[in-house]
């Protein structure tokens, strides 16, 4: 798999981009379950298939990519949108922590934080959920094992390096429409239907009085690169957790709404949480 995944590194973005696009649209049409999940996630947040089609082939792109972002022997182009909050925040010394959910390319954009800022503010830990097969947990290892990005698990040994990293006044990046196990969420509103939603993106906040920043990566056409965008949030967080849980869920989906063609419609995002028997203490560090 690594020997494959070197490989395909060396193809050109735009043939990645092109071989994705259309194992996206293979899947879609090949996967009932996965075209329906697709569908109805669309429809809940008011949108015609029409208008969210090009999802479809960029969800393919989203892997095809991985390969390039991970073992190219260079990055792919990047520019910034809104860069003052960033460099405002990370001059805060305060933490920062970045918020972004599963839209566009958040690989690259782990990376490209990472390249600007780690230098001069430490590096940029991000949580993560290893992979259930070896082979895949020891390919992603190898992929996330770069200079100025550290890599934690989502345990409570993960959860406490963020805070750590917060309290020294590093970043931290996760993504908050990630569906926790039972018992680290609360049920919140997304899109006009209740979703279970992971609590540990509002308690970093309040916990470390971090700056918190909604943060996407925007897939360019033709294999041109990503621009990166950066928002700060429409209003502060509530000291109320249930509160802040739902404001993120608003946040998340002003995100979405910027760029609905990119956003991975199929995730189950409205799935029951999963009965996890290795408490991992993900939502409620101490």
């Amino acid at each position: 798999m690594l020997s494959l995944f070197k490989t395909l590194s060396r193809w050109p973005l735009w043939l990645l981009h092109a071989v994705g696009w259309a194992l996206g649209w293979l899947t879609f049409l090949a996967s009932p379950r996965y075209r329906g999940a697709f569908l109805a996630n669309a429809a809940q947040a008011g949108y015609r298939f029409a208008e969210v089609r090009g999802a479809v082939g960029q969800t393919g792109c989203m892997t095809a990519e991985l390969p390039r972002i991970w073992f190219g022997q260079t990055p792919p182009p990047c520019s910034w949108d809104n860069l003052p909050p960033l460099d405002a925040a990370y001059a805060s010394g305060k933490g920062v922590l970045l918020l972004t959910p599963h839209l566009g390319c958040f690989e690259v954009l782990a990376q490209a934080l990472a390249q600007r800022y780690s230098a001069d503010h430490g590096p940029l830990t991000v949580l993560y959920r290893p992979a259930r097969k070896a082979v895949l947990a020891d390919l992603e290892d190898s992929a996330r094992s770069r200079p100025g990005l550290k890599a934690v698990p989502t345990n409570l040994s993960g959860v406490r390096d963020m805070i750590k990293a917060l309290r020294r006044g590093q970043a931290v990046g996760l993504l908050p429409d990630q569906v926790p196990p039972e018992g680290l969420g609360l049920w919140s509103p997304f899109f006009g239907r209740a979703a279970y939603t992971m609590t540990l993106a509002a308690r970093l906040a309040q916990q470390t009085g971090a700056t918190t920043l909604m943060v996407w990566s925007e897939r360019l056409a033709w294999g041109q690169g990503y621009r990166l965008h950066c928002r700060e949030l429409q209003v502060p967080l509530s000291a109320d957790l249930a509160e802040a849980v739902g404001q993120l869920n608003a946040e998340v989906e002003r995100l979405i709404r910027e760029c609905p063609q990119q956003y991975l419609w199929g995730y189950a995002r409205y799935k029951q949480p999963r009965v996890d028997t290795k408490a991992d203490g993900t939502g409620a560090p101490a």
